[in-house]
């Protein structure tokens, strides 16, 4: 246990060469945690005639329990695994791919700040516009991963949160409900001007959902990202998103907009 501390604690980045030998890329995989022959077993769960011969899903529990390799290896190590990340990440297989959306949060805080940014942004990147198996996964920990990276990182995602409002199925809305559960979390992570300009055209179209369920989330939604632009240093968003709340709903021809506004308030008082 002390020595797995003192891996993952170690700050030091490594790196490794693309153009390495077949013996260079074989020393790049040797580590001094774990009996070697037990990591080389592990990484040969990636073969494809593995999976023909000993699992078809060899791959899907490699997957799983790679976030508790590392881990073991410390972060230090992790140029030990970085290949066979990128390959599981690639594995043509949605539900391997799902297994680590699922955990690239996990993995985020082990490996820390600089090699997630350089190894798992890409593979991050790549689950956002994967299948909605897959997309699910990143979804369900956004807040988790994004409150990792540095704040100009974390902003350029900002312009993709409204894809998230598309999915293969317009019957997913588990999956619109997933959406307003994060943006309530994210509204710590992003300023005043972010919120109003980003996330309040996604709490808005939320708020005009089919579903009930997803209506009642985006209600708390825009409740809190009032009580957040009111305690902020500018007290113009504020002013605006209440005009508008009250234009859009209170002031609705239709019944359901002028409950959607009551129902806004009600959250608030409570």
């Amino acid at each position: 246990m002390d020595s797995t501390l003192h891996y993952i604690h170690n700050d030091s980045d490594l790196s490794t060469n693309s153009s390495f030998s077949p013996e260079e890329e074989r020393k790049s995989k040797v580590q001094d945690v774990v009996p070697q022959a037990l990591l080389d077993q592990y990484l040969s769960m990636t073969d494809p005639s593995r999976a023909q011969t000993v699992d078809t899903e060899i791959a899907k529990h490699c997957a799983y329990s790679l976030p508790g390799v590392a881990l073991t290896l410390g972060r230090q190590n992790w140029h030990c695994l970085k290949d066979t990340y990128e390959t599981l990440a690639s594995d043509m297989q949605w539900k391997v791919r799902r297994t680590l959306a699922f955990s690239i949060h996990e993995l985020a805080v082990i490996l820390g700040d600089q090699l997630t940014a350089g190894d798992l942004v890409p593979v991050f990147n790549g689950f956002l516009k994967d299948l909605d198996e897959v997309r699910i996964g990143v979804l369900k920990h956004l807040h988790d991963f994004l409150k990792l990276l540095h704040l100009d990182k974390r902003r350029e995602y900002l312009y993709q949160l409204q894809e998230f409002l598309v999915t293969d199925n317009s019957r997913n809305w588990r999956f619109r409900a997933e959406l307003a559960e994060q943006l309530i979390l994210l509204l710590d992570l992003y300023s005043a001007r972010d919120i109003y300009d980003y996330l309040r055209p996604i709490a808005f179209s939320l708020c005009a959902d089919k579903v009930s369920s997803v209506r009642w989330i985006s209600y708390k939604l825009v409740s809190e990202m009032v009580k957040k632009l009111y305690m902020a240093s500018t007290s113009a968003f504020v002013v605006d998103l209440m005009n508008e709340l009250v234009e859009k709903f209170c002031r609705c021809r239709k019944w359901s907009g002028r409950q959607t506004f009551v129902f806004i308030c009600q959250v608030r008082c409570h």
